[in-house]
């Protein structure tokens, strides 16, 4: 099981829009580069998170910039924008246990709720760290690169 990679990369590109925003017009080819991937991703993550309403996209000479403060948005927010997740569920049960068999009879019984559990406790993590979090953190690396 892993969370989809649209997930990390929809946060670096959210920082990326915050730190590079004074330098730099915002567009999807310099977080294609920031990312190291193709543009393409990038565009499809833009308007996930442009549906989500965390960032504002102006064609032309506006470039992206982030519609919230930073402060209100959360690494869950972001989670949840991207559709890192099946149907909303984390862990991907499979289908059609054996019921002949006695685990595949009852692992949906012992499993299903806490599973559940196990979500939620990941996504209230998620919604205590906040965007302005990961800047807050990334900012102090760059300056003290700098130095």
């Amino acid at each position: 099981m892993q969370i989809s990679s649209r997930f990390t990369i929809a946060i670096h590109m959210l920082t990326a829009i915050d730190v590079l925003k004074d330098d730099y017009k915002i567009t999807s080819d310099l977080l294609a580069s920031s990312v190291h991937t193709n543009p393409v991703v990038i565009r499809r993550l833009l308007q996930q998170l442009k549906a989500a309403d965390l960032i504002d996209v102006k064609r032309g000479s506006g470039g992206t910039t982030l519609k919230k403060n930073p402060s209100d948005i959360t690494l869950l927010d972001i989670y949840r924008a991207v559709d890192c997740i099946e149907k909303g569920d984390l862990f991907r049960f499979h289908e059609e246990p054996n019921e002949l068999c006695p685990v595949g009879r009852n692992i949906h019984t012992v499993l299903d709720d806490k599973l559940i559990k196990m979500q939620r406790a990941l996504e209230n993590e998620m919604a205590q760290t906040t965007l302005a979090d990961i800047l807050e953190e990334t900012k102090a690396l760059i300056t003290k690169e700098q130095k």
